[in-house]
């Protein structure tokens, strides 16, 4: 039985119907894989080495395996002390405080909402909020006892693993060290930003073994886990701003209206 023209036509548009949505499905998820996913896997890895590295540690350090290097340390600082040192590391260590940071963060992400930079602003404010959650859970499931060398030099209330001051330092300095070197052009301006927040981390994270609240493997492992968790939201938010880019590039493309003659 022969086709008609008609029906021979209508199996043609119907075969460019679906090789074009073939094709734009294509597309869209070579766009989708191509900048959210592989920014997502990246962060995930990165995120996944980052959580493994800090349960590999977390359980040596309750294990007790690091207590004799933990209590040398402190021991070593407690007969270093000089009213010079105390006074300069109460004010590195008060970077690390709550108030402090969260002064930094509503800074940083008003000056970021305000120059058209939402995506940024919300990373912080996601990265940071994330980050304090995950210390609270992990302090709560852990609950090793503070360090009791020698008198505090500092007043604390909550455990001593993972470190917060450590934990929150990594994940706001490093983020926003991170979003400002987006904004910047010469290569020494970043490598100076990236430098200068690895900087301000080690010395908090040195003030609260220094003042006696915590144990070096604190510190260590809040770091740890802190870059773990902000590399995976700074990998997010490149792929979200890729994905978003790629979209408004094609609405335009194909909202451009046609010639008129």
């Amino acid at each position: 039985m022969s086709e008609t023209p008609d029906h021979q036509k209508t199996l043609r548009v119907q075969s460019e119907r679906l090789s074009g949505g073939l094709r734009r499905a294509v597309e869209q998820t070579g766009t989708v894989l191509g900048g959210l996913g592989a920014f997502l896997v990246v962060g995930m890895v990165v995120a996944a080495i980052a959580t493994w590295a800090f349960g590999e540690f977390a359980e040596t350090v309750m294990a007790g395996q690091t207590q004799a290097f933990d209590d040398s340390v402190l021991r070593w600082m407690a007969v270093h002390h000089t009213s010079t040192f105390d006074s300069a590391m109460l004010e590195i260590t008060s970077l690390g405080t709550g108030i402090v940071v969260m002064m930094i963060v509503g800074v940083a992400a008003l000056f970021l909402a305000l120059t058209r930079h939402r995506y940024s602003a919300a990373l912080l404010l996601a990265a940071t909020g994330g980050g304090g959650l995950l210390n609270l859970v992990l302090k709560h499931y852990f609950e090793r006892p503070r360090p009791h060398i020698f008198t505090w030099g500092t007043y604390v209330v909550s455990s001593s693993f993972p470190s917060g001051h450590a934990m929150s330092a990594a994940v706001v300095y490093s983020t926003v060290a991170y979003l400002a070197a987006r904004l910047q052009t010469r290569t020494w301006e970043r490598a100076l930003t990236l430098v200068s927040a690895a900087f301000i981390i080690i010395a908090i994270s040195t003030s609260r073994v220094y003042l006696g609240v915590h144990y070096p493997s604190d510190v260590a492992a809040g770091v740890i886990i802190g870059i773990g968790w902000s590399a995976f939201c700074m990998a997010t938010l490149e792929g979200i701003q890729r994905v978003a880019k790629r979209s408004g590039r094609e609405i335009t493309k194909h909202e451009t209206p046609a010639p008129s003659h």
